[in-house]
């Protein structure tokens, strides 16, 4: 089983949005997956309940029961787990990618949240774990050019000393529609570019874990 926490300090940067989609980007292409939501506020637990389809199994629990529950999820052929962390206290944080295989740092294109994030990848630098910086609701091109406080914003981000995704998320109403009734992006309407990003995004994470469409390590097949 792979584990990948989803991390902001920052809040509204699209954290939960994220690890909702992801989760049923995994759910959707058959492998079997867990949301654990340790984030006190509990939004990916609402947003799938009001999921009417199946989709991914939720684990409604704090940092504490991370290993129990990670243990129980492999006892039980889990493929993926992934973990909804919250922004503080900064002890859960660092219990949430200490079971992380991949830990993805959620940032929007402002000076706070790059500056957070900065921070965040100094921990993950420290606990010696691997991560990816994942840009949210960033501008969309015009004209099919890159918005210049986009461009500044990556550049700034190289400087965290973790890699930048090469797609992320763009500012869309459809994130917060699809996820108010438990639904993926690429559920929700598969003709809106959102639907594309995650695909994207979820197909290059998976690589980074190391998972074939089967969800196995492919480094023991």
């Amino acid at each position: 089983m792979k584990t990948l926490a989803v991390i902001s300090r920052k809040g509204g940067a699209g954290k939960t949005t994220l690890s909702i989609n992801l989760a049923l980007a995994s759910h959707l292409a058959g492998w079997r997956t867990m949301l654990a939501d340790i984030d006190p506020q509990r939004s990916a637990s609402d947003s799938l309940r009001a999921r009417t389809a199946p989709g991914p199994t939720l684990a409604e629990i704090n940092a504490g029961k991370l290993f129990q529950t990670r243990a129980h999820a492999e006892h039980d052929a889990y493929d993926v787990m992934l973990i909804d962390t919250p922004a503080a206290p900064d002890s859960d944080v660092a219990v949430a990618a200490n079971h992380a295989d991949l830990c993805l740092l959620v940032c929007r294109p402002t000076f706070l949240d790059i500056a957070s994030v900065a921070r965040s990848a100094e921990m993950i630098r420290r606990l010696g774990k691997t991560g990816l910086i994942v840009l949210s609701q960033a501008p969309p091109k015009r004209g099919g050019l890159e918005p210049v406080g986009v461009q500044k914003a990556i550049e700034a981000l190289r400087f965290c000393g973790l890699p930048v995704a090469p797609v992320g998320l763009r500012a869309r109403a459809i994130y917060q529609q699809s996820v108010a009734h438990g639904r993926s992006v690429g559920e929700w309407d598969p003709t809106n570019p959102a639907g594309q990003e995650i695909a994207r995004l979820w197909t290059h994470v998976a690589a980074l874990l190391a998972l074939d469409g089967q969800g196995r390590d492919v480094r023991a097949v």
